[in-house]
């Protein structure tokens, strides 16, 4: 019996050991996933002259495809936000929904700007935006905030090209352009829910949130575009969804012909500009127009934000590297298997158990493309002899990665510092919006489960 579970010991051993590496010993993540890899490893029984052979596998197989896609995602959002594209789409909004519905203009916006923004870099554009309009509207800058963290997240979590759903849906073989049309029907109504629904609540929890001021010196300088520095509503729009309509695209013709490979040369064509890589190296070309030679901007300074968009990426790629040797171990120690028999004869669904696993891998780890990641290993056996749709599996590891963000979690105290909230606030505020998210997510994929 002792053996049967002990892969399972060793996980939770596993997870402690990093938490203790992180979180007490202040040791960098990186270093510390490939030091817990190892130990795992170990733990359960593998080989040592097999291990960094594990390790490798792990980091490359999982950063040979996110790479690509991670690098032109910033790229992207560097050139969108320096372009002046991203305030543009927000300015337009806020101006057309006008200040009674200002939350939902910074909800559409964030929403849109989010797509094509990392969780973190969309953070940093748009905080200085709502603390501005909410001094124009004479409101709550919170009021204004969770809507639009809220937006940022659901996209984070859901939409590709962010790098989890990329990720997992590689990992699990699931066809992204499936992942991003379901992923888009499921983030509307979650992104209402705990966005402008839960904003009313949140002022019921914790009034005193919404009375404090928030402190943005922290990012720095922040440049303000005069009206006529800035691109066109429609270009920014285009601009910043270009990998989304080139992704849906594919998508549709390939839901309209039912041929998951091409069978002519127009479906070889359209198949080719919809894969994530390709469309989102098209969007890249095409935003270094309309967001810089378009704008009178030099080949120098348009380059200078291509660099700039890399350099702070580079940490971040090798975490999620890291994230993937972990993932490697699980599925070479047997960790999978061991879940898999089990559950062997369950009637729960890979659904719901797959949200289950991130959710908990989340609140261990802080990481919600970590947790991803690694919940990928766990749960990859299990698919092999179910009919589940395995889009439908993506998005729901992609809803538990973002429950219950807390102190271990990066985005808990950009939060708390940005909107000058205490510990409490954050966790009535912040944690009970992201865990809002996970669980209306979850819901609606099982109920869209009914139907395909």
């Amino acid at each position: 019996m002792f053996e049967t579970i002990w892969p399972l010991i060793t996980v939770v051993i596993g997870i402690v050991f990093l938490l203790v590496l992180i979180i007490f010993l202040k040791l960098n993540t990186f270093i510390s996933l490939i030091i817990t890899s190892i130990v795992t490893a170990i733990l359960l029984g593998m080989p040592l002259d097999k291990i960094l052979d594990t390790v490798e596998t792990g980091m490359g197989s999982t950063l040979g495809h996110i790479a690509l896609i991670f690098g032109l995602g910033a790229i992207l959002g560097k050139l969108l936000a320096d372009g002046g594209g991203a305030t543009r789409i927000a300015d337009t909004l806020i101006d057309k929904f006008g200040q009674k519905r200002v939350q939902w203009a910074m909800l559409v916006a964030a929403f849109i700007v989010g797509i094509a923004l990392f969780f973190e870099v969309g953070l940093v554009l748009l905080i200085p935006l709502v603390f501005t309009i909410a001094k124009r509207a004479n409101v709550s800058q919170l009021k204004l905030g969770l809507p639009m963290v809220t937006a940022l997240s659901v996209t984070h979590g859901f939409l590709p090209p962010h790098p989890g759903p990329v990720v997992i849906a590689k990992e699990l073989h699931a066809n992204l352009g499936h992942v991003l049309l379901y992923g888009i029907i499921i983030a509307i109504p979650v992104t209402i829910i705990a966005g402008p629904i839960f904003n009313k609540m949140a002022q019921k929890l914790t009034p005193t949130a919404y009375t404090r001021e928030g402190d943005i010196s922290a990012l720095g300088a922040q440049r303000e575009f005069k009206d006529s520095e800035m691109p066109s509503f429609l270009m920014s729009l285009i601009t910043a969804v270009l990998p989304v309509i080139l992704m849906l695209i594919s998508t549709i013709v390939q839901l309209v012909t039912g041929h998951e490979k091409a069978t002519n040369g127009f479906e070889g064509f359209i198949y080719f500009i919809g894969t994530a890589g390709t469309a989102m190296l098209i969007a890249v070309i095409f935003a270094m127009f309309s967001m810089g030679v378009k704008q009178g901007r030099k080949n120098s300074e348009i380059m200078d934000s291509v660099s700039n968009a890399i350099y702070p990426i580079g940490m971040m790629i090798l975490i999620i590297g890291g994230g993937g040797t972990f993932k490697e171990v699980l599925i070479d120690g047997g960790v999978g298997d061991t879940i898999a028999h089990l559950f062997q004869g369950t009637e729960m669904s890979p659904i719901l158990l797959a949200w289950i696993v991130a959710s908990v891998l989340r609140i261990a780890l802080g990481s919600a493309t970590v947790a991803a990641i690694s919940t990928t290993g766990i749960v990859l056996p299990l698919l092999q002899h179910s009919d589940v749709n395995i889009a439908l599996v993506v998005l729901a590891i992609g809803a538990g990665s973002v429950i219950l963000s807390h102190v271990n979690d990066a985005g808990f105290w950009m939060f708390k510092e940005y909107f000058g909230l205490t510990v409490k606030e954050t966790f009535l505020t912040w944690s009970l919006l992201e865990t809002i998210i996970s669980v209306s997510g979850i819901i609606f994929i099982l109920f869209l489960s009914l139907f395909v």
